[in-house]
């Protein structure tokens, strides 16, 4: 190094730590602020791309059905509640053929897989006591393994007329009761969450769903 490189290098002074952090503090604000826009924006599509998601399932696991009404369970009465009206209560959609004759219900329910957090549809006969069909509305298992709780269409189709009574439980190797969900194989933690979240989202339900007479 020259010595003219070595007295210039000489007479640079060190940023101070009070600017270091201003700059810091300046780049974390302008980021919160961009991912905060960011989600201002989009969120409204995401919800309704939710919505619509659901809506779709409600069709596939209640078949037959062309009509749907979300009802939110408030003081232990089930209130009718407009499709888009964002609601904490807990929600549940009845669900009706062209003739307006009550089909069954469509129940959500969600906890924990393998992986994440899966979040399960299901429709419920209350009538037959049987669970007519399930829908994965969110999951993020293994690729290959776990996410054939949606895309193999032998396990899906376990959903179609399972009975809910004593419980519905999973099995390998087959399975003969009406009540027996066949595993799949190399994923047997996914599918047991399934099981576990429909069984936990039925027994929730319950006592507010109305068991005879004319439905909503």
């Amino acid at each position: 190094m020259s010595e003219v490189e070595l007295t210039i290098s000489a007479g640079r002074k060190e940023p101070s730590s009070f600017r270091l952090i201003a700059t810091l503090v300046v780049a974390a604000l302008c980021s919160g602020l961009l991912l905060s826009g960011a989600y201002q924006v989009t969120k409204p599509r995401i919800d309704d791309n939710k919505r619509k998601a659901l809506r779709a399932g409600v069709f596939k696991v209640v078949p037959g059905a062309t009509q749907i009404q979300k009802l939110a369970l408030r003081d232990g009465r089930l209130v009718p509640v407009a499709d888009d009206e964002v609601v904490t209560d807990p929600v549940v959609h009845a669900a009706y053929d062209e003739s307006g004759a009550f089909l069954g219900w469509a129940v959500t329910g969600a906890a924990p897989g393998f992986q994440d957090t899966i979040r399960v549809l299901f429709g419920f006969d209350p009538a037959e006591r049987k669970v007519t069909g399930m829908d994965i509305l969110e999951s993020r298992e293994t690729p290959g393994l776990g996410d054939k709780i949606f895309k193999d269409a032998d396990f899906v189709a376990n959903f179609s007329a399972l009975a809910i009574d004593p419980e519905i439980v999973v099995v390998k190797d087959g399975a003969d009761a009406d009540n027996e969900v066949d595993a799949i194989t190399g994923a047997t933690i996914s599918s047991k969450a399934v099981v576990k979240i429909i069984n936990q989202a039925l027994a929730e339900w319950q006592d507010a769903l109305p068991k005879e007479g004319p439905q909503p």
